[in-house]
């Protein structure tokens, strides 16, 4: 019995994802003072099991919407800027949608930066953080790690998910002794409550490996891939945290000897 050729198609391009040879790649930006330090090219993947009110990409959420990219092509590219990189401090970021969706495409990535000599930086909610192996961690110089809200309900509305994995994973990378850089996005009448910003310094206050703390105001300049997307936008209307809150919340961190910007 002849086998169905496009079957097998599929069926090799599956394997590749699954052996981490190949992933989807949403998109590719060249930024500098973001994402890490120095001049970074940041990599966006496709996929994320996360639904957060705030996200600035929605059009990322599904694997579909990303180009099948091979771990070569991703690499080529890569060393084309490694003198940048070399003379900025900087290196690459994978971010997303979740990259964790794909770790063994991330960890492929990572080994072959990491035998380059380049920094990596792992830019994740850390609610996939089980599937990212000692490997994959092993060759991430940096985790940024969002912390999205302290207090679990708070946290479940924000991104329809739960906090606990999270904090597993930021428990996981401190004992490693894996440098973070924890990511809060202050959103007004969401998360900004003097209770849920305690609930966020107290989960990072345990992590000593946590280098800054990064209080992200809310913008707006996702609404238009919602309203693209046909996606109800739940926060239209709502106006960035002002200077007096954004100091309120970063003085709640530093209470706590964090360093916070």
């Amino acid at each position: 019995m002849t086998g169905n050729p496009a079957f097998s198609d599929r069926s090799q391009v599956l394997a590749a994802r699954r052996a981490g040879e190949t992933g989807m790649v949403h998109s590719w930006e060249l930024v500098t003072a973001v994402d890490g330090p120095g001049t970074r090219m940041t990599i966006f993947l496709s996929g994320c099991p996360l639904r957060c009110q705030y996200c600035q990409n929605p059009d990322t959420w599904q694997m579909r919407d990303g180009t099948a990219t091979s771990v070569e092509e991703v690499l080529a590219r890569i060393r084309r800027y490694s003198p940048v990189f070399a003379a900025t401090g900087g290196g690459v970021t994978i971010s997303g949608g979740e990259p964790l969706m794909q770790p063994r495409f991330v960890e492929e990535i990572f080994r072959g930066c990491r035998a380059a000599g380049i920094h990596t930086a792992l830019d994740t909610s850390g609610f996939l953080g089980s599937r990212a192996s000692d490997a994959l961690l092993e060759h991430t110089s940096l985790v940024l790690l969002d912390v999205k809200s302290g207090l679990p309900g708070t946290y479940r509305e924000v991104t329809t998910r739960e906090l606990a994995p999270t904090i597993v994973f930021g428990d996981r990378l401190s004992a490693r002794g894996t440098p973070m850089w924890v990511r809060f996005v202050l959103v007004p009448g969401l998360t900004d409550s003097v209770e849920n910003v305690e609930a966020v310094a107290d989960i990072v206050e345990r992590w000593p490996t946590v280098e800054r703390v990064e209080i992200l105001p809310f913008h707006q300049l996702g609404e238009s891939k919602w309203v693209g997307r046909k996606l109800p936008y739940t926060l239209h209307g709502v106006r960035p945290p002002d200077g007096a809150l954004q100091e309120r919340v970063r003085e709640q961190f530093r209470r706590r000897g964090l360093v916070v910007y």
